[in-house]
């Protein structure tokens, strides 16, 4: 067999020795790049550091900077923030990872924190960055990583594997201490030198470090105090139903009881979205309610599940769209690319759409415009008059944005944003993503309602995020009112409908690795039929049949 083999890095050819790690050979292409190389693709799949070359192959390495090396470099900081707290305070607790909490991941602690206990975490991780403490991976029988976790007391992570089906399971070992992270994991500590610890209270801190959008830096940290408040309460009344995993919600579906949980569920949510309706009926003053919030939040749902509670308080809703309200096509901005970027402010007639509302509060009669997407114009067609009992609902993603409605007084007006906040995790260190959430919901519906392949979706998703991250998420403390629209119970649900969406992005698209995570992340939980999901759920919005066509 020849010791040397060709590979293109980076689509130049060059000759490496048989058996290279792709850590051995990213030391090569280190003066490419402002942060530590994190991840490989090789051949389209990305790899471990640690994996060995063996044959011709394409290869590319990358940072932070890159989505999925972002998702990497954030597991193993909190594998390593993990390790780090063991090391420091085993005897008092552990760690449990909770949600994301502006641009950083908010992290609670099962015993009293202290400000002096986060900066001695600080210290620690900054010590172990330093020392290099290499990551390995190890592949054992499943059986026996079940006992492992038994044995140290993690019942959690047990239960997991228990729902897996594998014959053996990968582990990370860092120092003496095993755990298993649901991803691709970094091979050395060095290369997690850029974060930030910053104590909030003394239940937990927020891990931070660069993100997608911010430029390569750690951002400041900025606390959401309306967010946090939502969060707490889906996990205060997670935590009286004991589910607080995945593991939980598949013994309530093993038990026969999911039917239950998506009635209590419902219940929940609908009799949030009374309260918000009374509130709004009791304040006389109110004409306007303004409601936002990233893709597939369940907005349009939300929206007229409302209007029937303010119908029965004796109000008569009129929906609008901001979307009517789009400039002429010729006149609407484009991005960088020379795309028109539909998602900016401009892209908005602001001045006629503050002047209509305006003109609609005095009690004048006004000419709504009807866009028409397929001439790129405005149509006027439809005449309103607001009436002593009729109230406005308006949805846009610039709803919350202060340039909105600037001229009418608070007290008329009342914004509401909304988000699928995911207060159930995989287990105490890997957490489910709120945007993952998002994500399936938004694959589901856009082949069903839209006639969009899944990888065209997945293609479209960073153009999506990046604009929520602009104009919308800055704009939530902005609103009044902070809806949680996820559902404990959904994944269950949207897994039989996405799981065979996901399997037909082909190996050889650009998309297939972040298909092949979805379908992993979806295979954590047993499937549960959309039979038992009431015909005005969230839910139905995405994977059809409801009520609120």
């Amino acid at each position: 067999m020849l010791e040397s083999i060709k590979v293109w890095v980076f689509d130049k050819e060059t000759v490496v020795k048989r058996g290279i790690t792709l850590l051995e050979l990213s030391k090569m292409y280190d003066e490419l790049f402002e942060h530590k190389i994190i991840i490989a693709k090789v051949d389209s799949e990305y790899h471990e550091l640690n994996d060995v070359i063996t044959k011709p192959c394409h290869i590319e390495f990358f940072d932070l900077t890159e989505s999925f090396a972002n998702r990497v470099y954030l597991n193993g900081l909190v594998y390593l923030t993990n390790y780090c707290f063991q090391e420091l305070y085993h005897k008092k607790g552990y760690l449990l990872t909770r949600h994301s909490a502006d641009k950083g991941l908010y992290i609670e602690a099962t015993c009293n924190l202290t400000r002096e206990m986060v900066v001695n975490l600080e210290s620690k991780m900054n010590e172990v960055v330093r020392d290099n403490l290499k990551i390995h991976k190890v592949t054992i029988l499943r059986e026996d990583a079940i006992s492992y976790f038994n044995e140290i007391g993690d019942v959690k992570k047990a239960g997991l594997l228990e729902y897996m089906t594998n014959t053996y399971v990968n582990l990370y070992r860092m120092g003496n201490s095993y755990n298993y992270m649901f991803s691709l994991m970094p091979t050395e500590t060095s290369c997690l030198n850029e974060f930030k610890l910053t104590y909030l209270n003394e239940e937990g801190f927020i891990l931070r470090y660069p993100t997608l959008y911010s430029n390569g830096e750690i951002p400041k940290y900025k606390h959401h105090s309306k967010l946090f408040e939502v969060f707490n309460d889906s996990k205060d009344m997670c935590r009286l139903m004991n589910l607080e995993t995945s593991v939980d919600l598949n013994n309530i579906i093993t038990s026969g009881k999911i039917g239950d949980l998506i009635k209590v569920t419902e219940t929940l949510y609908s009799n949030k979205l009374l309260t918000i309706g009374k509130k709004i009926a009791n304040d006389k003053k109110v004409k306007i309610v303004l409601i936002a919030g990233p893709s597939s939040s369940g907005k349009t749902t939300t929206t007229k599940k409302l209007a029937m509670y303010l119908k029965s308080f004796g109000l008569e809703p009129k929906m609008l769209s901001m979307d009517n309200f789009f400039v002429e096509r010729e006149d609407t901005p484009k991005t960088e690319d020379g795309e028109y970027d539909f998602e900016c402010l401009e892209a908005i007639d602001l001045r006629l759409f503050n002047e209509t509302m305006d003109k609609l509060l005095k009690g004048e009669k006004v000419l709504l415009p009807t866009f028409n997407f397929v001439t790129g114009k405005k149509e006027y067609k439809q005449e309103m008059i607001l009436q002593d009992k009729e109230i406005l609902l308006i949805e846009g993603i610039h709803c919350l944005n202060s340039n909105i409605l600037p001229n009418i007084d608070n007290n008329r007006k009342i914004k509401i944003y909304l988000s699928a906040l995911t207060e159930i995790n995989i287990d105490k260190d890997n957490r489910l993503s709120t945007t993952d959430n998002r994500l399936v919901r938004r694959l589901i519906r856009d082949y069903y309602t839209r006639g969009y392949k899944p990888a065209e979706t997945l293609e479209l998703w960073s153009s999506v995020r990046a604009g929520e991250e602009k104009y919308i998420f800055p704009y939530q403390d902005e609103a009044d009112i902070t809806l949680n629209t996820g559902l404990v119970y959904e994944f269950p649900v949207l897994k039989v409908y996405a799981l065979p969406l996901l399997y037909t992005v082909k190996r050889d698209t650009e998309f297939y690795e972040e298909a092949k995570r979805l379908i992993r992340l979806l295979d954590i939980f047993l499937p549960v039929p959309s039979d038992e999901v009431p015909n005005d759920s969230i839910i139905r919005e995405f994977i059809g049949g409801s009520y609120f066509k």
